[in-house]
């Protein structure tokens, strides 16, 4: 397959086939999100009975402490699957993410409970949650910096959008498989039944596969191969040009914590505090995230006319602010309102911040240390992403009154993200050859 006609518009980018880049973009993110979401609901609803040996209150921080393992490996898998994107190419290092995400996925519906082995059932989910999150630190990183270098110069907020907006796409198929899940008696629930979601990831892996495998490398990065301008050590050139940018992505990425907070953390709050059943939490972030199927690219091409950083801080703010709004109506009894403020909070708000740092972050780097850059930042500053739930339920968060100590944990975090942003370059009238020049 050839690439498409460059353009002969000065300053407009082109020669990449950013379509397809975002397709195989999007399909990445939903395979790594289902597969995170899943994890997620079954960490706050399920493995406290199958992997721990008492459903209370400390078996639920173990199980969010699962959750967040995976975000240990991630910064390991950023330094070496970031290397190998800078060096050798985004495609075949996408192409190995795709399937060692697919593969950890589908082994943990295989594993034994603790009825069954003992402690070595959660030391064996632990040990499948690592190789979870060696492969998504390079995912998002590497479908960001391809997508990002085959738009054109005036899109590609648009078209790295469709990145996050994968996650969507992933976490609403995850809550539809396991919604039904929930609803199955005890016994299969807890022994055959939850890990159902876990075994079809397959699928889901398959189709991102063959897509995937037909995608060329983007043009800036075979323009850097051909004139021997790739890193030979990605890392060290990036730290030390670019150690700035580091730092402001670690810092803007603990927005990411937000996502958590909505997709497990109020899972459980919403269970454990406000008596709302499984089903229909579930069914709010379905809701949530299918609005933002449609928000996000808006707020994707709001960025390509008024900059990354406005859009960004916007959606860092009304996070903060809306997150007490989304947890009081968990509380409320009524559906209808819980609905209404999950779409404000998630939809109109987070995913303002969630659509445009693909190419916020990703535009303060230089081809030849992108995807190090990229994964390096984001991986670090998701540290909190992972370990929020676990914080914020040791902080008494899903007890009773706990809607304050979220409230507060999510505002800190989204205050640090917004004056980190403020720090950066506004970068979207910079022609993708020239970003990350000093």
């Amino acid at each position: 397959m050839s690439h498409t006609v460059p353009s002969t518009t000065p300053g407009i980018t082109t020669g990449g086939t950013p379509k397809k880049a975002a397709l195989a973009s999007f399909l990445g993110s939903a395979v790594e999100y289902y597969d995170f979401f899943i994890f997620g609901s079954a960490a706050a609803l399920i493995f406290p009975h199958v992997f721990f040996p008492d459903a209370d209150t400390n078996a639920a921080i173990m199980s969010f402490a699962t959750f967040g393992f995976a975000y240990i490996a991630r910064p390991v898998g950023a330094v070496i699957l970031g290397h190998f994107g800078d060096r050798i190419g985004r495609r075949k290092v996408l192409m190995f993410t795709l399937l060692l995400m697919g593969a950890s996925t589908f082994a943990i519906g295989c594993l034994p409970d603790f009825k069954t082995v003992g402690w070595w059932a959660p030391v064996l989910l632990v040990l499948a949650r690592l190789c979870q999150g060696f492969s998504a630190a390079g995912e998002q990183a590497g479908a960001s910096s391809m997508t990002l270098e085959h738009a054109p110069d005036d899109r590609r907020s648009f078209f790295t959008s469709w990145t996050l907006t994968g996650t969507q796409g992933g976490q609403i198929l995850a809550a539809l498989v396991f919604i039904p899940v929930l609803a199955l008696p005890d016994d299969i629930k807890y022994t055959i039944g939850w890990r159902i979601p876990f075994w079809l990831s397959a699928v889901v892996v398959l189709i991102a596969f063959f897509i995937r495998r037909t995608l060329h490398e983007p043009p800036a990065f075979e323009e850097a191969q051909k004139t021997k301008q790739t890193s030979k050590l990605p890392v060290a050139d990036l730290l030390k040009s670019h150690w700035r940018d580091v730092l402001r992505v670690i810092a803007c990425a603990f927005i990411a914590a937000v996502s958590t907070v909505f997709g497990t953390l109020a899972i459980s709050y919403a269970k454990n505090v406000a008596g709302v059943d499984g089903t229909t939490t579930l069914w709010l972030v379905v809701g949530a995230n299918f609005m933002a199927l449609g928000t996000q690219p808006l707020f994707g091409m709001l960025a390509d006319k008024i900059g990354r950083k406005p859009v960004f801080i916007y959606g860092a703010l009304s996070s903060a602010a809306l997150t007490p709004v989304f947890l009081l109506s968990l509380e409320s009894g009524n559906v209808a309102l819980m609905f209404l403020a999950a779409i404000a909070f998630f939809s109109f708000g987070y995913a303002a911040a969630n659509a445009v740092w693909p190419s916020f972050y990703a535009e303060m780097f230089s081809t030849n240390v992108r995807f190090s850059g990229l994964a390096i930042g984001t991986q670090l500053g998701f540290l909190m992403a992972g370990f929020a739930p676990a914080i914020v339920a040791a902080m008494g968060g899903i007890q009773p009154g706990g809607w304050v100590q979220i409230s507060i944990f999510t505002a800190i975090i989204c205050l640090i993200a917004t004056v980190a942003a403020l720090t950066a370059k506004e970068t979207f009238r910079v022609p993708t050859k020239q970003l990350g020049q000093r």
